[in-house]
């Protein structure tokens, strides 16, 4: 249980600093725009493995609990370190796990910010998790070098070791099997747990936050609307303008961090179009806003490969995008967190 812990831990922690980094990219280091479903894996799979770590966790404390709670708390002064690693990672893993299905589940009873709480405590948990193997790492190593039944001990009056590891394997899975489906698409038929389904969702796709929510249906529904494209050579679109730019189409998956995502078919003009006739490229640094005035990804950036690759979205799986999907326009950009995708576009800016 602890090998399989670790490595669950492991690849959340890992796929948590790909997450972290979509969001705080090195100017030195663009994001990539291929493959188009790196996102989609690597947060899928961060999803996925964190809900499949909480029953694994429960398993492992419920086993181990009653030397949780052994008296004196420490014979030694390495025991006692030993002790206080452990308290901080079961403390920190408990409280980032239930906040990360929380989240999976859109609802935030509390009044921190979750991004940054969940990424620091992430480095909690894991530095906590490495401190506690260096520890007992004597101890792990004797207890994996020696063969099982090769000890006398009594045998057990309840669930057998063999019952207990079976037991965990198969909760653990139907946990994962119905679930993934909202990340990976052969499983999507048996996803009957996952909080958001694509087939019940409007044009195929779910959405976060609604124009209610976001206060812009009056302003996006507005024949005053404008694309506003700043940069050397400024200029603006009405809506009937940017409808009539030369539109393209392609496939790609929106993936939000929460664990879903689903390929859709996305048309509209290229975003680069509209950066070149601005006095851009495809080196410039681009910066989109919304017409929601509050929230953390009113705006977003773009760099490097993303710049050439996003597109203005117009449609959405064949027709017009509904105001709750982004309309006017909205970003939709390849290996690209959902929230990035920027929604009620207004600006673009060519820095």
């Amino acid at each position: 249980m602890g090998r399989v812990l670790g490595i669950c831990f492991t690849v959340c922690f890992m796929t948590g600093l790909l997450s972290h980094y979509q969001y705080q990219p090195w100017t030195w280091l663009p994001e990539p725009a291929h493959p188009i479903w790196g996102y989609r894996l690597t947060q899928g799979l961060h999803v996925t493995t964190g809900i499949a770590t909480i029953p694994l966790l429960l398993v492992k404390l419920w086993a181990v609990y009653p030397k949780l709670f052994a008296w004196p708390p420490a014979k030694s002064l390495a025991e006692g370190v030993e002790r206080l690693t452990i308290a901080v990672f079961v403390s920190a893993a408990l409280v980032e796990l239930f906040t990360g299905f929380f989240n999976v589940l859109d609802w935030y009873p509390w009044p921190w910010d979750f991004v940054m709480v969940h990424r620091f405590l992430a480095y909690v948990v894991f530095g906590s998790l490495l401190l506690h193997i260096a520890v007992k790492l004597p101890i792990i190593k004797e207890g994996l070098a020696t063969p099982l039944g090769t000890r006398a001990n009594a045998q057990p009056s309840g669930l057998s070791r063999r019952g207990l590891l079976v037991a965990s394997a198969a909760g653990t899975g139907i946990v994962v099997v119905t679930t993934a489906g909202q990340t990976f698409s052969p499983l999507r038929p048996l996803d009957v747990l996952a909080p958001r389904r694509a087939d019940s969702a409007p044009q195929h796709v779910p959405i976060n936050k609604t124009a209610d929510q976001a206060g812009v249906r009056g302003i996006a529904l507005s024949s005053s609307w404008r694309l506003t494209v700043v940069g050397p050579r400024s200029f603006d679109l009405d809506l009937a303008a940017v409808e009539a730019l030369a539109p393209v189409q392609h496939h790609l998956p929106l993936a939000c961090v929460e664990g879903w995502s689903v390929s859709a078919h996305w048309q509209g003009p290229l975003l680069i179009d509209l950066v070149r006739r601005a006095g851009g490229d495809e080196g410039s640094r681009v910066l989109v806003t919304s017409l929601e005035q509050y929230g953390s990804y009113r705006t977003s950036y773009l760099e490097g490969p993303q710049v050439a690759s996003a597109i203005l979205a117009t449609h959405l799986n064949g027709v017009r995008l509904t105001l709750d999907h982004g309309y006017p326009l909205r970003l939709i950009a390849p290996d690209r967190a959902g929230v990035l995708n920027t929604k009620w576009l207004t600006e673009i800016e060519v820095l």
